[in-house]
């Protein structure tokens, strides 16, 4: 079974930074796909956090996001990492990243495939 993991959340305070990594149990599932970051904190409903196409020539934020956190690939551990800076409480839910089975990545939670089990971010104030 294909899957997907993350790793790298915790708690930090208002203002610290979190490394999100996203690993796959198949290498082309990451290497050949748009993926996606999304986000849900408890009561609301899921929302895209970032995205990056399958060679990393296109990225993609949430406005809430920009200028604070930095979607990338590292090929050569086949990851995709998710840099967040300048944490607000606001940021504080259960990040998941999201394989679509298309080049390029999608706002649209619907047009994914393969999802993790989703990592949680908590951020203090």
């Amino acid at each position: 079974q294909v899957q997907l993991v993350e790793s790298g959340g915790g708690m930090v305070q208002t203002g610290g930074s979190l490394r999100l990594s996203c690993a796959a149990t198949r290498r082309t599932l990451i290497s050949n796909n748009g993926m996606g970051w999304f986000r849900q904190a408890p009561g609301k409903e899921r929302e895209f956090v970032a995205g990056i196409s399958w060679n990393g020539s296109r990225t993609g934020y949430a406005d809430s996001v920009k200028g604070r956190f930095t979607i990338s690939r590292d090929r050569a551990k086949n990851t995709i990492n998710l840099q967040m800076n300048s944490l607000k409480p606001e940021d504080t839910a259960v990040y998941t990243c999201a394989a679509r089975g298309d080049s390029y990545y999608s706002t649209d939670a619907g047009t994914y495939r393969y999802w993790g089990q989703g990592t949680q971010v908590t951020v203090s104030s």
